[in-house]
């Protein structure tokens, strides 16, 4: 059983679903396909991640994370913003991208500010591993210097 796991898993990751050319996980895939990928409640989403203060809506769709990871590049393209926003294109640096940055080119948004003006987000980064991607976020409010 675990053998046919990993075949599939294999499989879900080279013919996968894709958001600006990633491969989504099988994992979340799954739960998009069966609608289980839904935001917990915000009192449980506090509960896990204490430091967002502004509440985030969950992207329940490929076309909506798609459509929404496209608000990193303007913030990477926009000589005004990339400092503020910490997001730029690691192919367009000499050093890798480290965090607190995001590397725009490998990532997506998975959550997104309920409010505009918010700021925050959630992104799965693929930094680290192509075939299993980190959760990161983006906190813009919880350091006073912004």
């Amino acid at each position: 059983m675990a053998a046919e796991l990993t075949a599939l898993r294999e499989l879900t990751m080279e013919e996968g679903e894709r958001v600006r050319g990633l491969v989504v996980p099988p994992l979340l895939m799954s739960l998009l396909r069966e609608g289980r990928w839904v935001h917990p409640g915000d009192e449980e989403l506090r509960r896990l991640i204490p430091w967002f203060e502004d509440p985030l809506d969950f992207l329940t769709s490929v076309a909506g994370m798609e459509w929404e990871s496209r608000s990193m590049d303007m913030f990477a393209d926009d000589a005004s913003y990339p400092e503020l926003f910490r997001e730029v294109r690691g192919s367009e640096r000499e050093a890798p991208v480290e965090l607190p940055w995001l590397d725009v080119e490998k990532a997506f948004l998975i959550a997104v500010c309920r409010h505009a003006g918010d700021d925050v987000a959630l992104a799965l980064d693929y930094r680290t591993d192509p075939a299993d991607p980190r959760v990161v976020g983006s906190d813009f409010w919880t350091d006073p210097r912004g």
